[in-house]
């Protein structure tokens, strides 16, 4: 399928031929007949990607200092790879989206194949939608006219926000294609509409829509002219749609507002506020989030779970619904404003000349295609028969570009496939890294005979489910950690293992690192006890992350911690064989990232593992001290290790190495030439039972023995 797309590195806007998505629970797939370009916001993307690294930095200063804590870290190289790995990543286009379900997932039951539907998908000729963002288009409203539903909701959720009364008058600031919605809807909520935009154009369609619209270009003094409209009263309310970065805006919105009146912003604009303008009179401020309520939700727009309505009488997709029914009810006239009509193959003529268009609205007409949307494409023409050591690869999301296929690189794999569940990002790796086939339906490389191994870096949930389905199918399986999330996904993998001849390889890639090794090689074989203090300096990440999300991500106790539960394991010589975590706070949940790890192991070794979230990420991410036999190791960072006490051996430096490379190396010369897994199941399954017992422990406030 054709899809739009940003590529924020050169700077083009690109007609890109990705595998049509696959549709998913709790989703709708479309076949999209419509889609409207949001010229203010598609805009910004553009010239955002136009932009030198010198002008995308000016605009990004919280990310630079990121970036600056970084190379002070982990240093200059592995900063700079990972910089440019997220600008290499495009981003797709558009999020007002129009067509006709073609499939509908489980757990969808108010939909059918067939309905006509208005989304947030982007410009693409498939899309697979959660429900809570898809509304049913009423019969007598064109695909074209319902086009406008998304970002109708936009300026609905504003005037929500201002929540005007019969008779108020209202202010909108900037008549472009919100501004002009907003408008109209305010009128239809009897409210008396004042506009202001500096493009005569605008002005007009704002005149002919019954607002009283004005350019300031003509000598209009917007904040007089609001006292005079309102006998110096001023406005009820303010709903500022415009973009720009002038602090003059908020200023003059303040100015032209009365005692108590409020203002809402949309768009974006500067703001510096004066505290005099606010304070004297009481003025309130809110910003507007995007649809509305649910929306950045997971809960409510990717599960499906919806906010009662009797509590939360307007949600994102219950706006939707409203515009959709104002077109329908001719209430919000959306026809007038559109300024182009442009096939799928000639959007160029709309995003070439954005900057200086006079376009209001442009619709991208798509063609009418029959049959199903094919959910693989080859990239490129690589030939597989007979060779051993054919991959395939499930998930294209950081961890996938920035480590795993750099590191796949060098070993000169074959790899026949890579699948991501949106197309885009499996086909961008594809060209770059020259993989054969892009595709969205990853049972495809269970299929495929030739494939040998299936590497799996999906969310954390899915993971037991594809080790299980590799199993199944034949084909040896790395899965980047955890392996699975609770002993009932634990005991299917084993219970496969015991079917299975094919190895189970996990992405616990410390214990490959250079240092890691040198830390072993110095320890020697020796079976003495040995007391570990691992400490993950991890950074905070907000509790509506996934990886928080205890059904998906697991925690980071379970979905990263296990990292070090293997090394300590793997620098012990020892399974761990009892398991006491304490956690930070009063009333610690199941989901912590600030705990001390206790390990007990077979051979009498002791470690403890601090994980937490709450240093500074200017200090070191992680540092591992071993003592043995009045002797001690030191390594910070995994960029320097210092000895004590261990003859012809005081330190050791290099550049940032946390294992991936070999790792990735020995997995695929074990596929190739055959041999024993790079970690022994039992290792892993260990490991796993550990992380598992973690959270019991702290639940039960004790010890948890391993079976």
């Amino acid at each position: 399928m054709k899809q739009i797309i940003q590529d924020l590195k050169e700077g083009n806007t690109i007609l890109e031929e990705v595998p049509a998505p696959v549709v998913k629970n709790g989703q709708v797939l479309i076949q999209t007949s419509r889609s409207l370009v949001s010229l203010g916001t598609e805009r910004m993307l553009v010239e955002f990607g136009k932009a030198s690294y010198i002008q995308k930095a000016r605009q990004e200063p919280a990310r630079i200092k990121m970036v600056l804590d970084k190379v002070k870290t982990d240093g200059l190289k592995p900063t700079m790879q990972a910089v440019f790995n997220k600008l290499g990543q495009p981003l797709p286009m558009g999020y007002c989206n129009v067509g006709k379900v073609i499939a509908v997932g489980k757990g969808v039951p108010e939909f059918k194949v067939g309905d006509r539907v208005a989304s947030n998908g982007h410009h693409a000729e498939y899309v697979s939608i959660p429900h809570n963002l898809v509304a049913r288009i009423p019969d007598n409203v064109s695909d074209e006219d319902a086009a406008f539903t998304v970002i109708g909701s936009i300026g609905l959720q504003g005037i929500r926000l201002i929540n005007p009364t019969f008779g108020e008058t209202i202010v909108v600031v900037g008549l472009g294609l919100i501004g002009l919605l907003t408008g109209q809807l305010l009128k239809a909520n009897g409210c008396r509409v004042i506009g202001f935009d500096f493009d005569e154009n605008k002005v007009r369609l704002a005149r002919e829509a019954g607002i009283m619209a004005y350019n300031p270009a003509d000598g209009t003094d917007q904040v007089k002219m609001v006292h005079s409209l309102t006998n110096d009263v001023g406005a009820d309310g303010v709903i500022i749609t415009a973009s720009n970065k002038s602090n003059e805006i908020i200023a003059q919105c303040a100015q032209m507002s009365r005692k108590r009146g409020r203002i809402v912003l949309v768009g974006v604009v500067g703001l510096d506020i004066s505290r005099a303008d606010f304070y004297e009179k009481e003025l309130s401020f809110q910003v507007s989030c995007s649809y509305g309520p649910g929306r950045y939700d997971d809960d409510y727009e990717q599960k499906g779970t919806d906010y009662p309505l009797p509590y939360v009488r307007w949600t994102e997709k219950r706006n939707f619904e409203a515009v959709l029914q104002a077109i329908s009810q001719g209430v919000l006239k959306v026809a007038p404003l559109i300024t182009e009509r442009i096939p799928l193959a000639d959007y160029q003529l709309i995003y070439n000349n954005m900057s200086g268009s006079a376009t209001i609205a442009a619709v991208l007409v798509y063609d009418d295609k029959s049959g199903d949307p094919v959910t693989t494409i080859k990239i490129n023409e690589n030939k597989f028969g007979g060779q051993k050591g054919v991959l395939g690869i499930i998930g294209a999301g950081n961890f996938t570009s920035a480590t795993m296929l750099p590191a796949l690189k060098k070993t000169g794999a074959l790899i026949k496939y890579i699948a991501s569940s949106g197309g885009l990002s499996g086909t961008t790796l594809s060209k770059k890294y020259g993989i054969a086939n892009s595709t969205t339906d990853y049972k495809s490389i269970f299929r495929d005979s030739e494939v040998d191994l299936v590497l799996i870096t999906t969310r954390h949930d899915k993971h037991a489910a594809m080790v299980v389905e590799s199993m199944e199918a034949g084909k040896h399986v790395f899965v980047e950690k955890p392996l699975a999330l609770n002993h009932a996904e634990l005991q299917h993998i084993v219970a496969a293992k015991q079917q299975s001849n094919t190895t189970v390889n996990v992405g616990f890639n410390r214990r490959f690192a250079p240092l890691a090794l040198k830390m072993k090689k110095l320890l020697g074989d020796s079976s003495t006890p040995v007391n570990i203090v691992a400490t993950m300096n991890a950074g905070a990440i907000p509790m509506s992350s996934w990886v928080q999300d205890i059904e998906v991500g697991g925690g980071r106790i379970i979905g990263e911690a296990c990292h070090f539960i293997d090394l300590c394991s793997y620098l012990c010589g020892s399974k761990v064989k009892a398991v006491c975590m304490n956690a930070m706070g009063l009333n610690p949940g199941e989901n912590t990232d600030n705990a001390s790890i206790l390990l007990k192991y077979e051979n009498g070794s002791n470690a403890v593992i601090n994980y937490f979230s709450n240093g500074n990420k200017s200090y070191s991410k992680e540092r591992v001290e071993v003592y043995s036999q009045e002797r001690t190791l030191i390594m910070d960072n995994w960029r320097k290790l210092f000895g004590y006490g261990f003859k012809g051996f005081s330190s050791e430096s290099a550049s940032q190495d946390k294992g991936h490379a070999a790792q990735f190396e020995l997995i695929v010369k074990r596929i190739k030439e055959g041999g024993e897994p790079i970690i022994p199941f039992d290792d892993i399954l260990n490991t796993t039972l550990a992380s598992f017992a973690a959270i019991e422990s702290l639940n039960n406030s004790g010890w948890i023995f391993i079976d």
